[in-house]
């Protein structure tokens, strides 16, 4: 769904939601990540590549594709994840990392029923209160900018 920072740590977090379900994942991340996250979503080039950016481009030179990208275990609170690519390859990564590229290459994001059976939220879209959350949750995506997530 996004990127959000918590009040009053001023924390970014990621918020992911079930597609065919109705449980949400919050995964605390960095800042860095949260922007690279933010500019993906918003389709923000920078005059120059980001990480992620480079990434991408590296994996393309290389004749190669990110088909997916799991979220694939929590442990002690620490989520962990894996690109996986077209040949088979899969490279242990960070999920923040592993979204922001997926957003760059249009892979897909799965997790692991296990990690949204810990960790996952229910949201019940019959309850108006949560419903009005989740919206105001959207409105306020549709307000963020990159520069919100800026650690000065």
């Amino acid at each position: 769904m996004g990127v959000r920072v918590e009040v009053p740590s001023n924390q970014p977090l990621v918020l992911l939601r079930e597609v065919d379900g109705e449980r949400y994942l919050t995964i605390w991340i960095g800042a860095v990540e949260a922007t690279a996250i933010a500019f993906a979503q918003q389709g923000v080039v920078p005059p120059r590549p980001l990480t992620h950016d480079l990434l991408k481009g590296v994996v393309e030179a290389l004749g190669a594709e990110l088909t997916e990208v799991q979220i694939t275990e929590v442990r002690d609170g620490v989520f962990y994840a894996s690109l996986v690519f077209d040949n088979g390859v899969e490279v242990s990564a960070r999920p923040s990392d592993s979204i922001a590229l997926a957003l760059r290459t249009g892979a897909r994001i799965l997790c692991d029923d296990s990690v949204l059976a810990e960790a996952g939220v229910i949201v019940p879209g019959e309850d108006a209160d949560a419903a009005e959350e989740v919206e105001k949750f959207r409105e306020f995506l549709d307000q963020v900018t990159p520069d919100d997530f800026s650690t000065e």
